[in-house]
């Protein structure tokens, strides 16, 4: 208690309510002034509380029993806090960034174009079953192969100033495929599971219920908008994700004629639609004058080759290489329709092409294209996602009236399928440096980038590991040097699958699909001694199955460029179409030039 004054004769006369001149010598009433601190019950934003009383012991010190009465002053609330209060907030690393990163939304917010047709390049990314827990798990494992703890760490796309969620249901199917959910953000229509291009009226598998339901993709509006036009996947080309920019299907899987059934020979196989893009288009829409595709790279060679040893390509795998049963050559076919094209099948020929080529067709594998953790193993050499991303802008930018450009991680899902997490977050990893690639070559004011994903996988972080604990490894606690045990008494790791082919240790092994040699294992595994970090290690899963699947919960959605503030909440999948359209003018550009 601080002792503040002791008062004059008068007004310790006031204070006791004496009136009696008599008592003025024998009363010492003095008054104590305490401080209440912000918070207190009494007064929120602190206070004074006032007592007075009489000195009755004459010890200068008014105890409890001398009070006679007591003032409470209550400051009023505060308006701004002064630097000092503010010391340990702006001091502190956590502050300090985020107000950057206020300042950074801010200057986009302020330079939003809301006007369409502003974006003169549009390019999409897809990762192929890139969810959410994979995007934190790669994040975490990138910063931790760079010697950061990992959690901190952004990948290229998570610095774009606009952000969202989309739904990825199909129409009939409430866990989605990727021909599905492909089509829906290339046409800005869902429709069902296994199904291309075609909307939901159709009945997969059944050739003649598509017809008359084809849709219009955003590549085709491209092309007759008068852009330049290209495509990439680590996947077979003719794969569902790729596919649904250029191809309608009623069955995902006709990735060539020998895929068909009899009943379904009316209809074009993937593949022949690739080639044949160009005239397609042409015979879809009365006095449209396109020239095709200008780059296609991906894997999948053998939907484009005879049935026949004598067209396998040098690095083939198989003894017979193609699987056409009709005898056609789709790559020489090409090359007799573009005599001016560049075909490449390696990194050699990769290499090679100029960046003013006039058309490129890459097919670097007989079936998909090698995970980026094993493409040092191919036999005659791959180009990485980010090269072809590069290499792609560099030929497409020649076009003065823009570009359309979709580029699809598609081992992300592979790996995962397969359950195996090093792979599936190297290829994360790998599109975000193709997505960097793209940010660095392209004009912000004049390019919509959108980087998505089609679907999830039923991949999990668990578990309570400490702050950069190995994002591969098994979980050690907070406070805890060794690793923490289940019920079972037994090591977990961090990243898991709800279901899959489970758990296997296959050491240095970087092809993931190595683990589908073995049969899916039940119950949990001992990994006290397992290295869990190694490329060769499969996660244990909950449910045991020949593969994992696909998840049903919403992906994210990032975005910078013209027309990048519509990618905000959470939306329909078929959403993303309406907003590069919105960005290009897709429709209303391709609706002048067929009225020309």
């Amino acid at each position: 208690m601080n002792k503040l004054t002791v008062l004059s004769l008068a007004v310790m006369v006031a204070l006791a309510g004496c009136s009696s001149d008599d008592n003025k010598n024998e009363n010492n009433i003095i008054a104590v002034d305490n401080a209440i601190a912000v918070g207190s019950e009494q007064c929120i934003n602190g206070g004074v509380e006032t007592q007075v009383g009489a000195d009755t012991n004459n010890n200068d010190v008014l105890d409890s029993d001398e009070v006679n009465s007591t003032n409470l002053v209550c400051n009023a609330p505060a308006t701004s806090l002064t630097t000092e209060q503010l010391a340990s907030l702006t001091s502190n690393t956590w502050f300090s960034e985020a107000q950057t990163k206020l300042g950074a939304a801010q200057t986009a917010s302020s330079n939003i174009v809301t006007e369409s047709g502003k974006a003169k390049n549009v390019i999409l990314f897809v990762g192929d079953g890139m969810g959410i827990s994979t995007i934190t798990a790669a994040r975490i494992l990138a910063g931790q192969l760079e010697g950061e703890m990992g959690e901190d760490h952004q990948l290229s796309f998570e610095t774009m100033p606009f952000s969202g969620f989309v739904k990825t249901y199909n129409v009939d199917a409430q866990t989605p495929d990727s021909a599905g959910t492909m089509t829906a953000m290339a046409s800005g229509v869902k429709t069902d599971a296994g199904v291309i291009g075609i909307d939901e009226a159709v009945e997969r598998g059944n050739c003649a219920s598509g017809k008359g339901h084809e849709l219009v993709t955003s590549l085709e509006l491209a092309e007759i908008a008068g852009k330049a036009t290209g495509i990439i996947s680590t996947a077979r080309i003719t794969h569902a994700t790729p596919a649904a920019t250029y191809a309608k299907s009623a069955e995902r899987n006709w990735e060539d004629i020998s895929d068909m059934p009899e009943s379904a020979a009316t209809c074009e196989d993937i593949a022949s639609q690739l080639v044949n893009f160009e005239a397609n288009l042409e015979a879809r829409f009365s006095g449209v004058d396109v020239d095709g595709i200008d780059v296609v790279m991906g894997g999948g060679r053998r939907h484009f080759l005879p049935k026949d040893a004598a067209f396998n390509s040098a690095d083939a795998v198989s003894a017979v290489e193609g699987d056409r049963t009709d005898n056609r050559d789709l790559t020489a076919e090409w090359k007799t329709q573009y005599p001016n094209g560049t075909y490449v099948m390696d990194q050699t020929g990769f290499d090679a092409i100029s960046d003013d080529a006039t058309k490129v067709f890459g097919l670097f594998n007989e079936s998909h294209m090698q995970y980026e953790a094993d493409r040092a193993n191919d036999v005659a050499g791959e180009p990485s996602l980010s090269q072809m991303t590069e290499k792609a802008i560099n030929v497409l930018d020649n076009n003065e009236q823009g570009f359309f450009l979709t580029v699809e991680s598609g081992r992300i899902d592979h790996a995962h399928h397969a359950g195996n997490a090093y792979n599936a977050l190297n290829d994360t990893i790998e599109l975000a440096k193709a997505v960097k690639v793209a940010m660095e070559n392209t004009n912000p004011e004049e390019t919509l980038i959108v980087v998505t994903a089609d679907h999830s996988h039923v991949f999990t972080i668990a578990g309570y590991p400490k702050r950069g604990n190995p994002i591969l490894g098994k979980v050690v606690a907070v406070g805890a040097t060794e690793p923490s045990l289940a019920a079972d008494d037994m090591p977990y790791t961090t990243v898991g699958y709800t279901n899959g082919g489970g758990f296997r240790n296959l050491g240095s092994e970087t092809d993931a699909d190595a683990g589908y040699a073995f049969a899916p294992v039940t119950g949990r595994v001992d990994l006290t001694d397992v290295d869990t970090t190694t490329p060769g290690f499969h996660q244990e899963a909950l449910v045991p199955m020949g593969s994992e699947t696909h998840a049903g919960e919403d992906v994210g959605v990032y975005a910078m460029g013209p027309g990048a503030h519509l990618v905000t909440g959470t939306n329909e999948q078929s959403f993303l179409f309406h907003v590069m359209d919105f960005a290009a003018d897709f429709v209303k550009t391709a609706d002048e030039k067929l009225a020309q």
